[in-house]
């Protein structure tokens, strides 16, 4: 730095702290869980075939190729085991789909404690 020069104060903005994850053994509570609509089905993730694809087994017994769409690409990560809902495709509706959401462990377990998800 020149001598005679102050350094600019650095502005850090207070409050909005981020929220601790939760501790290994403690859950989130369940808020809302997202029921899947007309047209959709819930599935779960049996493998990742890259390209944002991947191989799910829906609630009618069929196995889909899943794709995540291009607005949700970033804020989605799905791995496998992961409970998600699909949307058939209108063509080739039996073998292809789109993922429209993906549930949490605790909403998994919500879902099918409550009988909603029967696969995986």
């Amino acid at each position: 730095m020149a001598a005679g020069r102050k350094k600019k104060p650095v502005f850090r903005p207070r409050g909005n702290k981020p929220k601790r994850p939760p501790a290994p053994g403690e859950e989130q509570p369940i808020m809302r869980v997202k029921l899947p609509r007309q047209g959709e089905l819930l599935g779960v993730v049996t493998g990742i075939m890259g390209g944002g694809r991947m191989l799910v087994i829906c609630e009618d017994g069929k196995e889909r190729m899943g794709r995540i769409p291009g607005k949700l690409k970033r804020r989605i990560w799905v791995r496998e085991g992961d409970a998600v809902t699909i949307r058939p495709w209108e063509i080739e509706g039996d073998k292809k789909g789109d993922v429209i959401w993906r549930y949490h462990p605790n909403e998994r377990k919500w879902l099918r404690d409550k009988g909603y998800l029967k696969v995986g």
